[in-house]
């Protein structure tokens, strides 16, 4: 049978990642495949780097060229693999591959976290997959799980380690005891981290992740604009330690939640206990927990980025889109796992009502009564203490008088009573700084 053809935009790492993997494993996967997959078009804005990349051989049998637009428009390249990121020319290439009735793979998950509804739509009227398995965690199958391997389960919750940057550089705080910017240098100089670091660092990067899952999970539309995020650069070292003191390590997470009242999606740095399985995960790692009502809890842990692990998932796209390509479209399984008409409208909750334990660290006069006003304006916003440690540690003001931190367990509540506490709490004039607040998951 003929190789079925592909063509590729961009040859950056995970263009060149791709390019790599289905060269040296070219049999394995025809075998997989029942045909060959064969990139005959490259298009990148310099073809003559792209091409010194490239072995000799190669150069001969493919095509490349600056022109993007030939490429996706080419009547004889069946699958277009997008590897150029963004949200721009991305997307525009994209919707006129779809337009020319070509099956997408692709690697960008800001696209379809932004652009998802609009994508899968134009595909599914055009009858063509567009297959992102490389969008989330690397080279870790979990679009594939949650598509497929559990697809009789009722998903509870999904909580994952998503961006290997972050966690590298909450490692590095923790077994170093080094700050937030020493760490962040360390992995810029390691390749773990990008020369603007925003989207890793802010929790952009995990928040475009864990709203695809939150999608195929629970069956709802892709909506990004609605996911609570906030990133690890305000952490302090001091609390990674008190953290460990107490039981805990902290993680940036991903977390998508089905409640009573709606679905959690929220990103940000939060406290596990530490004998918990993804509390162990580190470096750049990545790891997932899925949980769902049969199966109850399951991990998927590995590589999350760089060049081959990616490709990885994007070859393994190729192949199912090669093998599923002449299907009837009605028969294939839908992008998002649920039909497309049975979408439900479950509503995202906002942070504030969002339930949750609390980790809360703030700087106080030493004095008689401080204790006894914070708890009262806790229990007054009808939040219990589940541990309080008064650090023995101590500071002087400029005006020589004692002051200690002190740090709060809360019981699972609402946000929205935590912060009116909070607010109560800073009033005091026995209080000296801001209140530090974590978030926490014990993930049973």
């Amino acid at each position: 049978m003929e190789a079925i053809k592909v063509g590729l935009l961009g040859f950056g790492t995970v263009g060149k990642g791709m390019w790599t993997v289905l060269s040296r494993n070219q049999e394995e996967i025809r075998r997989r495949a029942g045909r060959g997959i064969e990139v005959t078009h490259i298009a990148v804005r310099n073809p003559a780097r792209a091409l010194a990349a490239m072995g000799d051989d190669a150069r001969s049998n493919v095509n490349v060229t600056s022109d993007f637009n030939a490429v996706v428009d080419d009547p004889a390249i069946t699958i277009v693999a997008e590897m150029i990121g963004g949200t721009g020319i991305a997307r525009e290439l994209v919707l006129r591959a779809i337009a020319n009735g070509k099956h997408v793979v692709t690697a960008n998950k800001a696209l379809l976290a932004v652009h998802g509804s609009e994508i899968f739509a134009a595909a599914r009227e055009q009858g063509v997959m567009v297959a992102f398995e490389a969008a989330v965690a690397g080279g870790i199958p979990i679009i594939k799980a949650l598509r497929e391997g559990l697809t009789a389960n009722r998903i509870q919750y999904i909580a994952g380690i998503i961006n290997g940057t972050t966690n590298y550089i909450l490692s590095e705080m923790r077994e170093r005891g080094v700050d937030f910017a020493a760490a962040l240098k360390d992995a810029q100089q390691l390749g773990y981290a990008e020369a603007d670091p925003t989207f890793d660092i802010e929790g952009i990067d995990a928040a475009h992740k864990v709203t695809l899952m939150s999608a195929i999970a629970f069956g709802v539309p892709v909506q990004f604009d609605k996911a609570y995020v906030e990133g690890v650069s305000h952490l302090a070292p001091l609390d990674i330690r008190y953290a460990e003191s107490l039981g805990y390590r902290i993680k940036l997470l991903g977390i998508a939640r089905r409640t009573a009242r709606g679905i959690e999606l929220r990103v940000h740095p939060t406290l596990i206990p530490a004998r918990c399985l993804l509390a162990n995960v580190e470096g750049a790692m990545n790891a997932v927990f899925v949980c769902g009502d049969a199966v109850g809890t399951t991990l998927y842990y590995g590589k999350g980025a760089g060049a081959e692990p990616t490709a990885s998932a994007v070859v393994a796209d190729l192949v199912d889109v090669t093998r599923l390509h002449t299907v009837d479209p009605g028969n294939r399984v839908p992008h998002l796992a649920f039909q497309p008409d049975s979408l439900s409208n479950t509503p995202i909750l906002p942070i504030d009502e969002v339930t949750s334990g609390y980790y809360l660290r703030l700087r106080v006069a030493d004095q008689t009564g401080v204790l006894a006003d914070i708890t009262r304006i806790l229990a007054d916003n009808g939040i219990s203490i589940d541990a309080l440690r008064q650090l023995e540690s101590e500071h002087v003001d400029a005006l020589g008088q004692c002051e200690t931190d002190i740090v709060l367990i809360t019981h699972e509540t609402r946000e929205k009573h935590v912060n009116a506490a909070i607010a109560k709490i800073e009033a005091l004039p026995t209080v000296m700084s801001k209140v530090t607040k974590l978030r926490m998951e014990s993930l049973d």
